[in-house]
This record gives C-alpha cells, sequence and structure tokens, in this order.
C-alpha cells in the first residue's frame, strides 16, 4: 500500500524556485496556460477541495504529489490569491491569450478609421479594466460606483489617447502607422491599470512579514506593485504589436493576400497569438509575485508601528497582482 502524502508541503508558494527568472518563468506557463479556460465547475470545485482540505492537514485518499501540484495550479489560475473569490473567467491569465490575440489582432487590422480605432480601442479597454480588477491586489471590497468610476476614467483616457495618436499619424508611412494601436495600448495602460487599481493607491495593499503575518496596509507597497505591473503589461504587448506589423506590410505586397484579403485578420490574429503565448507568461515572470521592500521604504507612520511591534523585520511582502 502507497504511503499517505505529506502535510508538510509548503502549497502557499509556487512549486517553482521564485527568487529566479527561470522559476517564475516555468510558474507562469502554468499560470496562463490557456487550456486552464477549458475546466469544468466540477474540476474546478475538486481542485478547491484538494486544496482547502491540504491547507487543514487534511489528504484525500490516494493523492500524490504530483496530482496535489496540479490542483494547486488549477486552484490558482481560478482563484483570488487575496479574496479566496472565484475570478470571472475572461479575466483570468489563462484567458489572457485567446482574448489578446483576437483584440489585438483586430486592433492591427482595422486601424485607418476613426470608428474602427473608436470601437477596438473601447473593447480593449473594456477587456483590460475587467483583468485589471480580477488581477487586483488586497482583499478590500470595492463599491459598484468606485468601481464604475474607475472603468467610466480609464477607457475615456485611454480610448482618448488613441484617437489622439491616430490622428497624428494621418501623413505617416502606413508602416508607421500600424504601429500606432500599439502606442495607444502603451500610453493606456499607464492610465487603465493605475485607474482601476486606485483604490490600492489611497487606502494601501496588505502587507506582511516572511512568514505571511498581516503587519498592515501600504500605499508605497501599492505604488511599486502597479508600477511593475504596468511595466510588465507594456512589454506583454511588445512582441505581439511590434512584430506582426512588418510581417504584415511584407505579407501584403504579395499575390496571396491581394487575392485573398480577407485572410489578413486571421493572419494577424494567429500572429499575435504566437507571439503572446511566450511574452506573456515571460513579462509575468519579470517581477516575482510576491513582491517585497525594505521597511525604511514605507510610509514613516507604518515604519514606526512595524519596528515598534515588529523590531526584527527588515522587509515585508505583498502580492503585486498581475
Amino acid at each position: 500500500m502507497a504511503a499517505e502524502l505529506s502535510t508538510s508541503i509548503n502549497i502557499n508558494e509556487p512549486r517553482w524556485d521564485q527568487s529566479t527568472f527561470v522559476g517564475r518563468a516555468i510558474h507562469f506557463f502554468t499560470v496562463t496556460d490557456p487550456r486552464n479556460i477549458l475546466l469544468t465547475n466540477e474540476q474546478l470545485a475538486l481542485a478547491h477541495r484538494i486544496i482547502t482540505d491540504y491547507r487543514q492537514g487534511i489528504v484525500s485518499p490516494g493523492l500524490t504529489e504530483d496530482e496535489l501540484w496540479r490542483a494547486k495550479y488549477v486552484f490558482d489560475s481560478a482563484f483570488h490569491p487575496d479574496t479566496g473569490e472565484k475570478m470571472i473567467l475572461i479575466g483570468r491569465m489563462s484567458a489572457q491569450v485567446p482574448m489578446n490575440m483576437t483584440i489585438t489582432g483586430c486592433m492591427m487590422t482595422f486601424y485607418k478609421t476613426t470608428p474602427a480605432v473608436l470601437f477596438w480601442q473601447w473593447i480593449n479597454q473594456s477587456f483590460n479594466a475587467i483583468v485589471n480588477y480580477t488581477n487586483r491586489s488586497g482583499d478590500a471590497p470595492i463599491t459598484v460606483g468606485q468601481l464604475g468610476t474607475a472603468y467610466v476614467s480609464a477607457t475615456t483616457g485611454a480610448v482618448a489617447t488613441a484617437l489622439g495618436l491616430n490622428a497624428l499619424t494621418k501623413h505617416v508611412s502606413p508602416l508607421i502607422g500600424r504601429f500606432v494601436p500599439f502606442a495607444a495600448v502603451a500610453a493606456a495602460n499607464c492610465i487603465n491599470i493605475p485607474l482601476m487599481r486606485q483604490r490600492e493607491l489611497q487606502h494601501g495593499i496588505p502587507i506582511t512579514d516572511e512568514n505571511d503575518n498581516r503587519l498592515g496596509e501600504s500605499t508605497k507597497a501599492a505604488q511599486q506593485a502597479i508600477s511593475q505591473v504596468v511595466v510588465s503589461r507594456i512589454l506583454m504587448a511588445s512582441p505581439g504589436m511590434a512584430i506582426p506589423p512588418f510581417l504584415m506590410n511584407h505579407l501584403e505586397k504579395k499575390a496571396f493576400l491581394k487575392k485573398f484579403p480577407w485572410m489578413s485578420a486571421p493572419i494577424q490574429v494567429s500572429l499575435v497569438g504566437f507571439c503572446l503565448v511566450f511574452a506573456t507568461p515571460l513579462c509575468c515572470a519579470l517581477f516575482p509575485q510576491k513582491s517585497s521592500m525594505s521597511v525604511s521604504r514605507l510610509e514613516p507612520e507604518l515604519q514606526e508601528k512595524i519596528r515598534a511591534n515588529h523590531p526584527r523585520v527588515e522587509r515585508v511582502y505583498f502580492n503585486k497582482g498581475l
């Protein structure tokens, strides 16, 4: 009879070493695997039960270590790390590749008219707003009013930026024009992410010591978390929006696309998808999910509180979001 699985495996941390880029990359290739969006509610419920039971010291009969880790990654792909709630399907990181390849491919195909730019940038920023809310840091609730204000301001700002950039490039070469969607997305991310996560900037995000003991909420930690996410998202979009324009500019001069112009969008979407399969996990891995900062960089009053109650703590840790 096989021995029962040990209850000492630390499933609160990823399976691979998160202090290295390679370890984080392997972790995020698993987290962002698009196949995770095909999981049924029953499969998610089973993973949730296995992980919840294991954290309480209960091991499912016959459970192996590989099955435990598989359940852990299924659990992490669908449930928020701070709130524990099931995340909106299209807001999960596993939906990033199929959703972004479709939206980005269409943005880069239909970029020549103002109505097309307006529509696809609105679609893109609405999707980004969902992703930014779904992957926010912290467990404090956000009201419908706050969410609505953040969505309207983020989407309006991002779409206005896209239209402004599009107007500036009316008289440049077609190749330069193809890069307008990327410039708009990069600028819009700088607007959308902070606005959708503005509550964190106003009230702070939970910070802990290395043993996950909660020490308070910090706006300085929120600033670092959000800035890292903005950088990751811009770089994530870069390959899919920088490489296909060159290829499409070349392909559209060939006889094939002149004969079958309707193939332009599917080809563009496929090229973007190929880039995103690699760019999404690799750019998520640029910074540790469990980010940290020195106590000396926190707000003065929070520094005093930590040094008074936890004098040995030198660094604090927090979930930066995705």
